[in-house]
């Protein structure tokens, strides 16, 4: 039974998730770094051989859709290592789309992976979470906490994981384990490209909403040309795996805090409403 505290991460192969992994290796974690599709571990081992860390991080099979690939690898986890200390829910997909173009089976699909597969993940660990008196962390986004036009789908989803930790903090406090949301905001990393964007199919197929979604376009475009790297991002969620007394919630940058602080101070919600249709016009 190892006396080192062990991590399991989900969707570590790339962005956040991989960057998580690294530095929770070097801050002396052992690290599950869990994805769906183990081949896809190259860059995380290359990344963990080159920080010499790669002793501290093991690869396991991990689909947070999947109830049986969820409970097979918690117990795994447990059986090997006799302990699980943290959790990270990282792993996510996004959705570029509105109301009327978004098909149902496209909601379902972003709700299963952002939203139930964090809590399938949260149920099958926080009874050895309890028994370590461990730490849950949850990879969120600013997009938890403000609404963004276009993003209706993963916005709700990630709203949702918010309303659920906020919802479970207090209560699994009594039972010693410590709950935080983390918060990025526009990250430099693989999440945006995996989508696999056509954007002229969508403007083309965008109808009355043309205009707004060419806006949103051009203003999400800008923004990633100075977002802030998965390294900085994973920083923060190591710096809560350490702290002694994490807080609820952490945003990743101050832009975040800034962006963030807007809604938590918004009693009416006109400032997000004056804020957000800007990136539409």
């Amino acid at each position: 039974m190892s006396e080192t505290k062990t991590v399991l991460i989900t969707g570590a192969s790339t962005g956040i998730g991989l960057a998580a992994a690294a530095a929770a290796a070097e801050s002396g974690w052992h690290v599950i770094a869990t994805m769906r599709d183990t081949a896809k571990a190259d860059k995380l081992l290359k990344a963990a051989g080159q920080a010499g860390v790669a002793e501290r991080i093991e690869i396991k099979a991990l689909d947070v859709i999947d109830p049986a690939s969820v409970t097979a690898c918690v117990e795994a986890v447990v059986a090997d290592h006799g302990r699980l200390d943290a959790v990270v829910n990282n792993a996510g997909a996004g959705r570029v789309g509105t109301a009327e173009q978004l098909a149902m089976a496209d909601v379902r699909a972003v709700m299963e992976v952002n939203y139930f597969g964090v809590v399938a993940v949260t149920r099958a660990a926080m009874p050895h979470l309890r028994a370590s008196q461990g730490r849950l962390i949850t990879v969120t986004s600013v997009g938890g906490v403000v609404g963004q036009p276009f993003n209706d789908a993963y916005c709700a989803a990630k709203f949702a994981v918010e309303g659920y930790m906020e919802s479970l903090a207090p209560v699994a406090a009594t039972v010693g384990v410590r709950v935080s949301v983390i918060e990025p905001g526009a990250v430099a990393s693989e999440f945006v490209s995996s989508q696999q964007l056509d954007i002229p199919a969508m403007l083309e197929a965008a109808g009355p909403y043309r205009p707004a979604l060419q806006a949103y376009i051009a203003r999400t475009t800008a923004s990633f040309g100075t977002a802030q790297t998965a390294a900085d991002a994973a920083a923060s969620i190591v710096a809560t795996l350490d702290a002694e007394q994490p807080a609820f919630r952490v945003q990743t940058s101050d832009w975040a805090r800034a962006f963030v602080g807007t809604k938590l101070a918004d009693v009416d919600g006109s400032a997000v409403q004056n804020l957000t249709e800007g990136w539409v016009r």
